[in-house]
């Protein structure tokens, strides 16, 4: 009798393993919808997650345990069990009741697996929401139906449209405590419907729930008889994704490696970000605009015959071109554009403010280049939709600016395509994250402005004045002796028949820059311009002395980056404050001093000195004379 029961046993444990195989198969080929939480300050966005996560059984034994007992130590809702703690992770947030960084949430039904983030209500965290919604095909928007629509909720509205997401739902939460009141409601969508019109929300799904009671979540709620629309997670398992859409655009793929494992192999790797590519498939390598044939598209599971928007892969050509991380490749026959000119809405989310030409790195999917912006066009007031004038923008602020780049990006209007329109700027000293982006259209003078070849070479220039350009950049503090010490190298530099010009800060703000003033955003512009006029003056073969304050670090380095390689020489000028106001030749100090003088270097305005300057002369110790021989032995040994 043993071998029979063995022998049952063994195909119970068969037929559970193929259902545990099948099981499995069907959740990996699941599709798979990102969505975002948003609305204003206690509207119950982490409350709502955590129903979610609660009703679609997400939630192990230890973790129920554990929000059971923070529930009744720090919990909202008395003895009973506050969902908001599942989501709520951070000790500042539990200790608030608040939402403060994003929070990422998985969980699946049967037809559908998510990913929800859940994005802070209070306005000094916008620019979490603009995180979590960059890559969101859907947001639920919701309102406390005790409060209707309030100023963040048009905010989080505003910007889930701006970054693209076509899917709206409009959750009007906590019916429970208006007694599910449909007036209320009624109200309440009535009011929304005439803001999103305004904003160019076409179309939204609204519907009453109740994340803490569960109304409407899961299931129709028999204490909302009059709605007769779906539950969330019923209109979350259908809703049209992003993905699927993208799959009729062209075949674009920003590449992100060159796979290059032996000498016999070389693939272009990637997200293909729109359309589908097949072997033989004619494509265009941008920004060059070689086109060649795909032979291949590999995955680590073996060739496909076809991929699509979505999926990893890795492309190799039938011909040896030149591809490399950063380029686009495209359908042959219809391409993106290439330009280095751009009008964009930007989010700015810095603490400090926009400042105007201050160079940043762009970076749009695989592209980084160094960008910088004009002075807002406008500011958007998210209230009323009004256009106001604005010559910067601060903390959560949103504007449309023109921007240009050091060289051509390969890129789309972020309307038809979130992947090549959408871009961060990135602080090139910090490394900080400081704005997002969204690309409308290349200028104009993008396209009809060409760069005109010349004949006469910059070699050709400083061969006939025999000697090497050079830049001299003096930088320090107002009195510290820059511009007297320029004038000795200079004179100096003649007797020795150099052709040389230079630029002072005082003489050239009597023309060239005579409408900045002292700002920092008109600090920046002031150093971009001289910048600008320098590199010329090296293309003409001159050595070209400046002697400017230029106090940000990130103006000199733009300014070196122009040059040619070591063809820059900054120069600190490093005399302490005291002796510097000691000095004081022009009286400026004591005009900062008494507030006669705003925005003034070392007084009410910041000096960042260099960090690794090439030549550091103290002054304390040094006279002038002393110093110009030492910077004359320095560029001419």
């Amino acid at each position: 009798m043993t071998a029979p029961i063995q022998d049952s046993a063994y195909q119970v444990d068969k037929l559970i393993a193929e259902d545990i195989h099948a099981y499995l198969d069907r959740h990996q080929h699941k599709s798979l919808l990102r969505f975002i939480t948003c609305g204003s300050v206690d509207d119950g966005k982490s409350t709502l997650i955590g129903r979610l996560l609660y009703d679609s059984k997400m939630i192990f034994e230890d973790q129920l345990a554990a929000l059971e007992s923070d529930s009744k130590r720090v919990g909202t809702q008395g003895q009973e069990i506050d969902f908001a703690l599942l989501v709520d992770g951070l000790a500042a947030e539990r200790e608030q009741g608040i939402t403060i960084d994003v929070a990422y949430r998985f969980f699946a039904t049967e037809k559908r697996k998510f990913i929800v983030a859940d994005t802070p209500g209070h306005e000094q965290y916008t620019r979490n929401m603009v995180t979590g919604a960059s890559t969101a095909d859907l947001a639920v928007i919701l309102i406390d139906a005790r409060k209707g629509v309030l100023t963040q909720t048009r905010r989080h509205s505003y910007l889930a449209h701006l970054i693209g997401i076509r899917h709206i739902v409009l959750a009007v939460n906590k019916m429970d405590l208006v007694g599910y009141d449909q007036a209320t409601f009624d109200a309440i969508v009535a009011d929304y419907r005439a803001f999103a019109g305004e904003i160019g929300i076409g179309d939204f799904v609204a519907m009453p729930i109740s994340g803490f009671k569960g109304d409407n979540i899961t299931a129709p709620s028999a204490n909302t008889p009059w709605y007769h629309g779906p539950s969330l997670v019923a209109h979350l398992e259908t809703v049209e994704l992003d993905a699927e859409r993208d799959q009729a655009k062209p075949f674009r793929l920003p590449v992100q490696w060159v796979n290059r494992p032996n000498l016999d192999f070389r693939g272009f790797s990637g997200l293909v970000a729109s359309g589908a590519v097949s072997p033989g498939d004619r494509v265009r390598v941008l920004p060059s605009g070689k086109t060649t044939e795909v032979a291949r598209v590999v995955t680590l599971d073996g060739d496909l015959d076809r991929a699509v928007a979505g999926q990893s892969v890795t492309l190799t050509f039938a011909d040896e071109i030149d591809c490399s991380r950063g380029d686009v490749i495209a359908a042959a026959d219809a391409p993106p554009e290439v330009a280095d000119q751009f009008e964009a809405t930007i989010v700015w989310m810095a603490d400090e403010e926009m400042l105007p030409g201050r160079p940043y790195w762009l970076k749009l999917g695989t592209q980084t280049v160094t960008a910088s912006i004009q002075h807002p066009k406008y500011q958007v007031n998210v209230n009323t939709m009004e256009h106001l004038a604005a010559k910067t923008l601060d903390l959560n602020a949103i504007g449309v600016a023109n921007l240009s780049t050091d060289r051509g990006i390969v890129f789309e209007p972020y309307a038809a395509n979130r992947g090549l329109g959408g871009f961060i700027l990135i602080d090139k000293l910090t490394n900080a994250t400081v704005a997002a982006g969204m690309l409308h259209f290349s200028l104009r003078r993008a396209q009809n402005v060409h760069w005109q070849a010349l004949d006469v070479t910059r070699e050709r220039r400083s061969g006939l004045k025999n000697q090497q350009p050079m830049v001299l950049w003096f930088t320090g503090l107002s009195g510290a002796g820059k511009s007297t010490i320029a004038n000795l190298v200079e004179k100096k530099l003649v007797r020795m028949n150099r052709h040389t010009f230079l630029l002072d800060g005082d003489n050239v703000r009597h023309g060239l820059n005579k409408d900045l003033g002292f700002t920092d955003a008109d600090r920046v512009e002031n150093i971009r311009r001289i910048g600008e006029v320098a590199k010329l003056m090296t293309d003409a073969g001159l050595i070209v002395i400046t002697a400017f304050i230029s106090p940000f670090r990130a103006e000199r380095q733009m300014v070196r980056d122009m040059m040619a390689p070591g063809e820059f020489l900054e120069i600190f000028i490093d005399t302490p404050l005291a002796d510097a106001e000691a000095r004081d030749v022009k009286g400026l100090y004591a005009k900062a001093r008494s507030g006669q003088l705003k925005n003034f270097t070392g007084i009410d305005s910041p000096y960042e000195p260099p960090l690794d300057p090439d030549m550091r002369i103290d002054t304390t110790g040094m006279t002038p004379e002393a110093a110009a021989d030492l910077i004359i032995e320095r560029l001419i040994p």
